[in-house]
């Protein structure tokens, strides 16, 4: 998740150990996220196994003949990126919507995206690279500061039905991936902007013969990868139902994302409270020729701890803060080389969750944002042309005309991204 108040600090502070400061992206969304690695995600949302990658995470629903063997994969991407002279003031001044990527204005890189993977009979690997400005950007919770690091886990089957995952794995909750040769969008929603990206931990995958699936997860605090700095751990959890159209998915995480407050603490810090998030995702092919995805999540935060000036501790008083968003996604494929999609999205902010788009006196604020994207495909690229619109209850964005500053609440942007699928 890309809630830099709390785990930039935190890294910050551990990687003074290693001798270098933990590596940030230049952008206040970072983070990668985990989803679905279905090599046609549009096809079949989500599917059993939500591993971010171009490549197939390996399950147990693999087909039994299938010869254990060393894949190699991946993508590049680069675009064209414009708001038309609009800053966004939540987001440091930048030329962008406050979610994650595609967001350096002019022609810009992307990524490219190395992925190297064993599927044995009983064990394998994963290991996903990324290099240039989307990779850094999704991988920031490095206290090394190494930031290329996308995904590296090893895996056991105990079964034709159950898995085990160990190491650097992407999240499973949401709809979205930082992969661009997954998503139908060039641009992210917020949904996936501000949820988590990436998880380092052990997870139990189990897929049945009815279609059933389920996740069962122990992880460090979500996007803190190489190590666990603050002696907290997260819990995380998944059960879906899929079919030959598609599938619906439901997501949990749970635990204390920042650790809590210890004896000798200096005066006047304070510790944020268990986080909360539940998930729903799905997909389905509605026709031969129209599919019709869907995702919808809140996060809450509860209140924490805090220090006096004589380092004594005790309970924050306050409520929690929160978002809760919703977004669909319809596409409809007008032939074999071109699809049309449109992701329509709504995302509200409660006491100051998040500061990325303005705020009232209570600390309240929403954003609606609309997307329409084209796909043209032409053996492994795809062009991505695509303009968006977002629009917050509150003024989040401004011009500079002549010298004069004027707020606005709507934001216009245009990319014409390349992608290229190996």
């Amino acid at each position: 998740m890309k809630n830099l108040k709390i785990v930039l600090p935190i890294l910050l502070l551990t990687s003074i150990s290693f001798g270098a400061l933990a590596q940030q992206p230049t952008v206040l969304a970072s983070a990668a996220k985990e989803t679905e690695t279905e090599k046609d995600k549009d096809k079949r949302k989500k599917a059993s196994d939500k591993t971010e990658s171009v490549v197939e995470e390996p399950t147990s629903k693999k087909e039994e003949d299938e010869e254990p063997g060393f894949t190699f994969s991946g993508s590049i991407d680069t675009y064209f990126h414009s708001s038309f002279k609009t800053q966004n003031a939540g987001y440091g001044g930048m030329y962008a919507p406050s979610t994650s990527f595609a967001d350096l204005k002019g022609f810009s890189l992307g990524m490219v995206n190395l992925i190297a993977s064993y599927s044995g009979e009983k064990v394998g690997f994963v290991g996903d690279l990324v290099l240039g400005p989307r990779g850094q950007a999704a991988v920031f919770g490095t206290a090394s500061g190494q930031a290329i690091i996308n995904q590296a886990f090893a895996y056991y089957k105990f079964s034709d039905k159950a898995t085990l995952n160990l190491g650097q794995f992407n999240t499973f909750l949401g709809y979205e991936v930082i992969s661009p040769a997954v998503n139908f969008h060039y641009s992210t929603s917020y949904l996936f902007s501000w949820g988590p990206f990436n998880h380092t931990g052990a997870r139990l995958d189990f897929a049945f013969d009815n279609g059933m699936v389920a996740k069962f997860a122990v992880m460090n605090p979500t996007d803190i990868v190489e190590f666990n700095p603050v002696n907290t751990y997260t819990l995380g959890a998944q059960i879906g139902k899929t079919t030959d159209a598609g599938g619906i998915w439901f997501n949990f995480l749970y635990g204390d994302q920042d650790g809590t407050l210890e004896d000798g603490v200096s005066y006047l810090e304070t510790s944020a409270g268990k986080l909360f998030q539940g998930d729903v995702t799905l997909g389905y092919n509605l026709g031969e020729k129209f599919y019709l995805g869907f995702n919808a999540s809140m996060q809450s935060v509860a209140t924490g701890e805090e220090s006096d000036s004589n380092g004594t501790i005790s309970d924050s008083s306050g409520d929690p803060s929160s978002f809760l968003g919703f977004a669909v996604y319809p596409k409809i494929t007008l032939s074999e080389k071109f699809s049309l999609g449109l992701r329509a999205e709504y995302f509200s902010i409660k006491n100051y969750h998040l500061d990325i788009i303005g705020l009232d006196s209570e600390g309240d604020g929403n954003v609606m944002e609309f997307t329409l994207s084209g796909n043209y495909k032409v053996g492994g690229l795809t062009f991505i042309p695509e303009f968006r619109i977002d629009k917050t209850s509150e003024d989040s964005f401004f011009t500079i005309k002549d010298g004069t500053t004027e707020a606005k609440s709507l934001l216009p942007t245009l990319n014409l991204a390349a992608v290229y699928k190996f």
